[in-house]
């Protein structure tokens, strides 16, 4: 399925958005914005893009600052972290503001890109967002993870983070691609201690907790990055919101995880987030 590339100019980035056609029959259909992993490219979502559109909603994936599209690539001069990727979401959808204006906005975040698009709504405020899917998405604190795996975690988490710090880069050895090293940092700092870190002076446990946005929480089964407990921790921050709790599992015997539910699960995953967004209140 095609679809047209732009980009948004933010400081010194560039992000890579891609808008997809609208979905056939509908007019002014509700609209996701896909927030992708960590290291993974907005062009690996075509699948669920599809399956979005063929459930009647319109579509934008936005590769992370970083990552595919995006610049810049991630060097010992770059200095984002969370903070940045936080507010490049509230770029994408001031760049997207006529498609959007008048429209129910969704939120889709994957991993990475879930934590981002809550931290997005913790410290950016969510009052153009009608709600937020997080598919495969959790804090990947070492202690929600099952023995004998969880006594790895640590050890793993914040020897990437060390590395990251030394050489001023995560290079993308055997896992999440290059990144900065505060984006490093910051999710080493999840992994390590099961919150968020304090991001521009701000308290984020405290604004996560004001968050009020409707969320559709999906965790996936054989997911080995974000298992379920790690999303039932994200969740319980989230005091002031109404949570849909829900689990995926493969349908058709077809093991899942991490990555592979774009692929082999976006049919009834699209159709689940058509339903969330047709309870939400129109604009």
């Amino acid at each position: 399925m095609e679809y047209v590339q732009d980009f948004v100019q933010v400081d010194d980035a560039r992000l890579g958005i891609q808008v997809y056609p609208e979905p056939e029959g509908s007019v002014r259909a509700p609209v996701v914005l896909v927030v992708p992993a960590m290291g993974v490219r907005a062009r690996y979502y075509r699948p669920l893009a599809a399956a979005l559109r063929a459930a009647g909603l319109a579509v934008v994936v936005a590769d992370l600052r970083g990552t595919g599209e995006s610049t810049p690539r991630p060097s010992r001069a770059c200095r984002y972290g969370y903070a940045e990727l936080a507010a490049d979401i509230g770029a994408v959808r001031a760049a997207l503001k006529d498609r959007l204006d008048g429209r129910r906005t969704l939120l889709l975040g994957h991993s990475l890109g879930g934590q981002a698009a809550v931290l997005h709504l913790a410290l950016h405020g969510g009052h153009e967002v009608d709600g937020l899917a997080l598919v495969a998405v959790g804090i990947p604190h070492w202690r929600d993870f099952a023995a004998p795996r969880r006594y790895g975690v640590l050890p793993y988490t914040q020897g990437i983070a060390a590395t990251a710090r030394l050489l001023g880069v995560w290079p993308g050895w055997g896992f999440g691609g290059r990144q900065a090293h505060g984006v490093i940092r910051d999710w080493a700092y999840t992994a390590r201690t099961g919150r968020f870190p304090q991001l521009g002076g701000v308290d984020v446990e405290a604004a996560v907790r004001r968050i009020s946005t409707p969320v559709l929480a999906v965790s996936v089964d054989g997911d080995q990055y974000t298992p379920h407990p790690t999303l039932d921790r994200l969740c319980a921050k989230l005091t002031a919101a109404p949570v849909v709790r829900e689990r995926q599992a493969p349908a058709d015997g077809t093991a899942l995880d991490h990555f592979t539910w774009v692929r082999h699960a976006a049919g009834p995953l699209a159709a689940r987030i058509a339903e969330f967004a047709a309870t939400l209140p129109p604009r």
